[in-house]
């Protein structure tokens, strides 16, 4: 019984193996296919361009202090409202300052009188000295009190000038047009001159945007700014997709020495107030636009053993390895400086699974197809629909 059960194990190995040889004699088994999402190799204008993080500045920037000191009689203005330059600001008790300047005013008319008086007599004595009536002595003295009383006038005159201004400066006014900052002093206060600031006017319309860029970016800064003016984009966190754009308008006259980075400016119009001092945002500078370049999605750039490659899909639907030579990336591409050639198709997705010579299947061209006809049979149901309505009813 054991040895027909080993027999009849040994007939159906035989019958396997005949099977199997016949079998691998036969026609070999299809190539299997490999799915790929592709994309193209289009011709492109690329903007060369600089990116690096910026600081927003106001235009001009004025800290208001008092140049008189005294009790501040008023504050007209709330913190953060726009003024305009010469809007009343603070104002001192203007009273001292009057009183002084009236004091002024009263010495200069007395010395103006007492002038006035020394200067008849020095000429009725330079007549009287001409004929010996006097001597020349006395005529010297009257002279030299003429001429001390004249100066004593223009220096009064001095006095109430400044007397003036004094007074003048117990109304604080702005310079400039801008938005104003915290208030730092209230009615009542009682300040010195040339103490601590008493608010800050920023000038917001237009702004700067200040950024730096390394030293190695100034032969081709110059060399573009000679050409043309440099428009310069700032992107604002949170408002990625409306970047603010303004042009370059300062070149700073040294590198820094402990950074080796070189200091430069971009003004804006800022009419919308999207730019605000002391916020940072990404500056992009774009120096010139390079034309007719070729690019290709960043992800079909692979790099191996011999370089940085690309599968590119051929005609018969086989994928081909080509080394290529990289250029910078722009966006979501990347530039081919060579090995690709315009139009020709680039695998972005399943080049882990493909060898040069492997059939592809190209995924997204099947979704795309798939997608166009959904639509078509939409608008195929959508007219027969419209149709329908628009039929006249059988009574």
């Amino acid at each position: 019984m054991k040895r027909a059960y080993l027999l009849s194990l040994l007939v159906l190995l035989t019958v396997l193996c005949i099977t199997g040889s016949s079998c691998s004699k036969g026609k070999p088994a299809p190539p299997r296919t490999v799915p790929v999402v592709v994309g193209s190799a289009d011709q492109k204008n690329i903007p060369l361009q600089l990116k690096v993080i910026g600081n927003v500045e106001a235009y001009n920037a004025v800290s208001i202090k008092p140049l008189v000191g005294g009790e501040v009689e008023g504050v007209y203005f709330r913190e953060g409202q726009d003024v305009k330059k010469g809007d009343l600001l603070f104002k001192i008790d203007p009273r001292p300052y009057a009183a002084a300047l009236r004091q002024s005013e009263a010495a200069l008319a007395r010395d103006l009188a007492q002038a006035k008086n020394a200067e008849e007599q020095a000429k009725r004595y330079a007549l009287l000295v001409q004929k010996d009536y006097v001597s020349k002595d006395q005529y010297d003295q009257l002279r030299a009190n003429a001429d001390a009383l004249a100066a004593a006038v223009q220096a009064d005159k001095a006095n109430v000038e400044n007397s003036r201004l004094q007074l003048d400066y117990c109304s604080i006014k702005s310079p400039i047009n801008g938005r104003a900052g915290s208030v730092m002093v209230n009615a009542g206060n009682v300040i010195k001159a040339n103490d601590s600031a008493m608010t800050t006017i920023n000038r917001i319309v237009p702004i700067y945007v200040t950024f730096t860029v390394p030293e190695q970016n100034l032969s081709d800064i110059n060399k573009y700014t000679a050409m043309h003016e440099l428009k310069v984009e700032a992107i604002i966190p949170g408002d990625e997709k409306r970047p603010a754009r303004g042009e370059l308008t300062f070149i700073d006259n040294e590198v820094d020495k402990t950074t080796g980075t070189l200091k430069l400016k971009g003004t804006f119009a800022n009419a919308d107030r999207r730019l605000w001092p002391g916020q940072f945002v990404d500056v992009i500078l774009t120096l010139t636009t390079e034309p007719n370049r070729v690019v290709v999605p960043s992800s079909a750039v692979q790099t191996g053993q011999q370089g940085q490659y690309v599968y590119v899909i051929k005609d018969d639907m086989t994928a081909d390895l080509r080394i290529v030579t990289p250029g910078r990336s722009y966006g979501e591409g990347t530039i081919i400086e060579k090995g690709v050639a315009v139009g020709e198709k680039v695998v972005i997705d399943g080049q882990l699974r493909l060898v040069p010579g492997a059939k592809v299947e190209i995924k997204n061209e099947k979704d795309n197809k798939a997608e166009k006809n959904d639509n078509h049979g939409d608008t195929e149901t959508r007219s027969k629909e419209d149709l329908k309505t628009q039929m006249p009813k059988s009574k």
